[in-house]
């Protein structure tokens, strides 16, 4: 899988997920420079975490046949300047499951795979090629 970023102007990225499957548009807010037309990197983080939470939270709940109805996944991101520092995830259940349905479910969300990828160590190389103009 790759994912290209390509400056449009400023801050403003076009990011290309799976050869172009998906588009998103990428910035920094004001105070950091940028215009605010997309979320930040940072920001992307933050969304990853909240939709891998709920959808790995989703998708145990479908394979043990239980009826999870509405979640809802809040991401609250502290930050140093523009470095997060910290994120904390808030699960918001529907009615009708009981306590070890629920303890399961905060226990399977802390195995998300981006919550994986922010607790530990993941290897990033990063290399450069230059290109004609």
């Amino acid at each position: 899988m790759k994912v290209i970023a390509r400056r449009r102007e400023g801050f403003v990225h076009d990011v290309d997920v799976e050869d172009g499957a998906h588009s998103l548009l990428v910035d920094e807010p004001v105070v950091a420079g940028g215009a605010d037309v997309g979320p930040s990197p940072t920001r992307l983080v933050a969304a990853g975490l909240a939709s891998c939470i709920a959808i790995t939270m989703e998708m145990y709940a479908e394979r043990k046949g239980w009826e999870l109805g509405d979640v809802e996944v809040e991401v609250d991101v502290e930050y140093d300047g523009y470095l997060p520092t910290s994120f904390a995830a808030t699960i918001h259940l529907p009615e009708g499951l009981d306590d070890e349905q629920r303890s399961r479910l905060l226990t399977i969300a802390g195995k998300c795979p981006v919550h994986k990828l922010l607790a530990g160590e993941t290897p990033v190389s990063i290399d450069y090629r230059v290109e004609p103009r």
